[in-house]
């Protein structure tokens, strides 16, 4: 008989081992309802109370903003500069080709042009660093990633 009584189920749910059971309550003004809502928004937490509990108990926390056209500056220089490294590997096999398969005089006349090309390339990389230099002065400036607390 006895362990038919244990045996039983109550139902419902089990309790909690750590039970929040104390609350507190406070009052904004729309000012500072809005800087409130403001950092709420920028932490990325999903609710309220966990974004209260994080800031009271001295958790910090950072808040990410990420500008989408200096990362996609960021990703066509990186594709311009593979670019430009299978621009040089394919200039150094057509020296190469130009050495062996054509007599000198013909080889030479090539080479006056393909250097031709080369100049132009310098000039352009020449304007790709300058690009590059005015997005590191913004980047320190402001940050592809800004970082606040």
């Amino acid at each position: 008989m006895e362990q038919k009584k244990k045996s039983l189920n109550k139902g419902g749910r089990k309790p909690k081992l750590d039970p929040r059971t104390h609350r507190y309550s406070l009052n904004l003004d729309d000012v500072e309802n809005a800087k409130f809502l403001a950092f709420y928004d920028q932490s990325g937490y999903r609710m309220k109370a966990h974004f209260i509990k994080n800031c009271i108990f001295g958790k910090s926390f950072k808040v990410l903003k990420i500008d989408k056209s200096k990362v996609d500056y960021y990703i066509q220089l990186s594709q311009l500069f593979s670019q430009f490294r299978s621009i040089g590997i394919l200039y150094n096999q057509t020296v190469k080709e130009l050495h062996s398969n054509f007599a000198e005089k013909k080889a030479l006349a090539l080479l006056y042009k393909l250097e031709q090309y080369t100049v132009e390339l310098v000039k352009t990389n020449q304007q790709i660093i300058a690009l590059t230099k005015q997005f590191e002065v913004s980047y320190k400036e402001e940050g592809i990633i800004s970082v606040k607390k």
